[in-house]
């Protein structure tokens, strides 16, 4: 079978999970901690970065966009109305546009730094990083949340979807992000009534129950984290 090196906090990781689930494709998941810089690990994927798809003939694929177009080349232009990249051209630019923009500008400004002082530190050695949590980033990054908030509001505000008519990858990059920043309880929802309702239909979909069961040891999630209504 299959196999995924993932970690549950982070969001490419959970991206490419959503992208599993929904096109009802299995694999093993392997919880890789990237900062340990493993042998195999790194030959595997030389950049030592999540997540890393390996195939029953042991040949990887490594990162979330690489893995998402293989997927969709080999798995969602069978799946018609259930494909998460859309057949226009055009379409297709503004889903990975946006996809880029969940996974790779959010990441920098928001998710990656938040993820790092408040989970990944927790797991790592003195020597790997870890330790106390610096409160400079968590200023910067949070001061970003509400910029990113808006715009997700925006999305939400004038589309069926994120991307358009259609759930699409972009939807589920911008889910993935959040829903790490929700299990921090770093996303003040009555703030962002458009988005929630938004984030909730995406929410209560079968393919995200798995996350919603991810935890991090010695970080328990806000209480509303697994809640579908709240």
């Amino acid at each position: 079978m299959p196999t995924l090196y993932h970690h549950p906090m982070s969001s490419a990781s959970r991206f490419v999970r959503l992208i599993l689930t929904e096109y009802n494709y299995q694999v093993d998941l392997i919880e890789e901690q990237p900062w340990e810089k493993r042998r195999d690990f790194l030959a595997l994927n030389p950049a030592g970065t999540l997540p890393v798809y390996v195939d029953d003939s042991m040949r990887a694929l490594c990162g979330a966009t690489v893995i998402s177009e293989y997927l969709d080349e080999t798995h969602g232009v069978l799946k018609r109305d259930r494909r998460l990249l859309a057949e226009d051209p055009f379409q297709r630019a503004e889903i990975r546009r946006l996809t880029e923009w969940f996974l790779v500008k959010m990441e920098q400004d928001v998710t990656r730094p938040l993820a790092r002082e408040r989970a990944f530190k927790l797991q790592m050695t003195a020597d790997q990083g870890g330790g106390a949590p610096d409160s400079k980033v968590l200023r910067t990054a949070r001061a970003n949340i509400r910029q990113h908030m808006k715009y997700i509001t925006w999305l939400a505000g004038s589309r069926q979807w994120l991307a358009g008519e259609r759930m699409s990858y972009a939807d589920l990059a911008a889910a993935a992000a959040l829903s790490v920043l929700d299990y921090l309880g770093e996303i003040d929802w009555n703030e962002s009534p458009i988005a929630k309702d938004w984030y909730q239909r995406v929410k209560s979909r079968p393919s995200f129950r798995p996350l919603l069961n991810d935890r991090v040891r010695g970080l328990t999630p806000v209480s509303h984290y697994a809640d579908l209504d709240f």
